[in-house]
């Protein structure tokens, strides 16, 4: 049977919608793709060259690179509690008295690089399970008999986000990382 007028204006609208959407990918993509061009043909000290040195390292691609040098790692940091304070993954401990209580992480800072981080953390511990940081994951794990993955996948991204920021900063390699194959 024959669909309504007012159905196929509605998919018709949908379609174009998703067609414009297409093209903005496109665009994105395209832009991404020249910023890693350019990242490849840089010179040490630049923002490409931190590019650059984000996708040497195996598991993370334009996205996750551009989404860590726009929004955190383009700025000087001079320590790595600054660093973790600017993601929102810095620990907020309330002391009164006696009582000494950790409330978990702060999240007062930016909620698009905290959100990366732990997507970043969970796809670290499958494309670098050999890391330092992958193994204390999985030993802090096991030693809660298998609870709070959670919790501890975003202490390995503050852990991971502070590496990457020496590891990109100072040329300070991550225990066990393995590269990109070129």
């Amino acid at each position: 049977r024959a669909l309504g007028p007012h159905l196929q204006a509605q998919l018709a609208r949908l379609l174009e919608r998703l067609e414009l959407l297409l093209e903005q990918l496109k665009a994105l993509l395209a832009a991404l793709k020249a910023l890693a061009a350019e990242a490849q043909a840089a010179a040490s000290g630049t923002d490409a060259a931190v590019m650059a040195r984000l996708l040497e390292i195996k598991g993370i691609g334009l996205g996750f690179a551009s989404v860590l040098f726009t929004e955190g790692l383009f700025r000087p940091f001079a320590n790595r509690r600054q660093v973790a304070a600017y993601a929102g993954l810095a620990p907020t401990p309330w002391r009164s008295g006696t009582i000494d209580y950790e409330q978990g992480v702060s999240k007062a800072g930016n909620p698009r690089l905290r959100a990366t981080l732990i997507q970043l953390a969970w796809l670290w511990l499958r494309h670098q399970p050999q890391t330092a940081l992958s193994r204390w994951f999985h030993d802090r794990v096991r030693q809660n008999g298998g609870r709070f993955k959670k919790v501890m996948i975003t202490a390995l991204a503050r852990k991971l986000l502070v590496a990457v920021w020496k590891y990109v900063t100072q040329g300070v390699d991550i225990e066990g990382m393995a590269m990109t194959t070129a």
